[in-house]
């Protein structure tokens, strides 16, 4: 007699939400089963990949993950382009580091001409991520906004403190909201409704459950991320049926680790930073990640190729 293997039933679905316009938009979401669990059920559209560019030359980041990019840092269109044309990303994400109040503090009109000129170079769909600060992100993102009404962006950190404002501009300007919330389910939940009671369309919400890298609190966001797909599909609860987006990038390249130059007991300083990011992504993965924020392009393909692998 064959052995019948058991299989889960699930109730719920994912939205499938399409991020930016024209030929190359991209669909997320849509999952009716576990990640990659295809014995189970259909996983329509694959993850895709953002590669990150900030708007500014950055000063300290790891040697290995400015090479790829040293010829174009200090000019986010060129770097825009070049993660497109040269290493195919998915999209693309636009960190917005120059305008924290910390820093450099850019206003919010010179944050929104940077954001126009790379979103009318490029014809993929552009990710704008703020620096997570609810008043700044505030101003600039609704800035950023109006600029570029029309051209389907992607905009957050959107969180409780300023959801009303920035949803109510990506409604009027038709962009799709990243509700950010600090790992906690019942918290992600919680803005989802506030975004929907707001007005924010099921079909422009995106969630950011906060990220940890690898070391870093990676497993308690696996955690989150997995409840977050059970309450999904097995729950049906639709206040948490969204693609979920993972800004991965900034936290494992930040690590005393990743930055750690080659070192007799932690090895080769440009394999372990390209480790850490795809061993942090693929767990990302795993646990229900639709769409991943990753800084190198050997990163990427790594990842690329297990996803393929693993979609058959």
């Amino acid at each position: 007699m064959a052995l019948e293997i058991a299989k889960q039933q699930y109730t719920g679905k994912i939205r499938e939400i399409t991020l930016g316009k024209g030929a190359k938009a991209v669909k997320v979401g849509g999952e009716t089963a576990y990640p990659f669990y295809l014995f189970e059920g259909q996983m329509p559209n694959p993850p895709k990949i953002a590669l990150q560019v900030w708007d500014i030359k950055p000063e300290e980041w790891a040697a290995a993950a400015i090479e790829p990019f040293k010829d174009v840092a200090g000019d986010p269109v060129a770097w825009a382009k070049k993660c497109i044309d040269v290493y195919k990303a998915d999209l693309v994400a636009l960190q917005l580091v120059s305008t924290d109040p910390n820093g450099m503090n850019r206003g919010a009109d010179e944050a929104a001409t940077t954001v126009k000129k790379v979103a009318d170079a490029i014809d993929c769909p552009l990710i704008v991520w703020g620096v997570n600060n609810v008043e700044k992100d505030m101003e600039v993102l609704r800035k950023v906004a109006e600029v570029c009404e029309g051209k389907s962006l992607i905009i957050g950190p959107v969180t409780e403190g300023n959801y009303k404002q920035i949803g109510a501009t990506a409604i009027g300007y038709q962009h799709t909201v990243i509700a950010s919330t600090p790992i906690d389910i019942n918290l992600a939940k919680q803005l989802n409704i506030l975004l929907g009671n707001l007005g924010v369309s099921d079909e422009r919400l995106i969630v950011d459950p906060t990220t940890g890298g690898l070391g870093y609190g990676l497993e308690y966001t696996f955690s989150v991320i997995e409840r977050l797909r059970m309450a999904a599909l097995t729950q049906q609860d639709d206040k948490l049926q969204f693609p979920i987006v993972c800004n991965l990038a900034e936290e494992v390249w930040k690590t005393k680790e990743a930055k750690t130059g080659d070192d007799a007991k932690l090895g080769n300083a440009n394999k372990r930073g390209i480790l850490m990011e795809s061993i942090t992504a693929v767990t990302l993965l795993m646990a229900g990640a639709d769409i991943l924020i990753m800084r190198h392009p050997e990163s990427m393909e790594r990842v690329r190729n297990i996803i393929k692998e693993l979609l058959g």
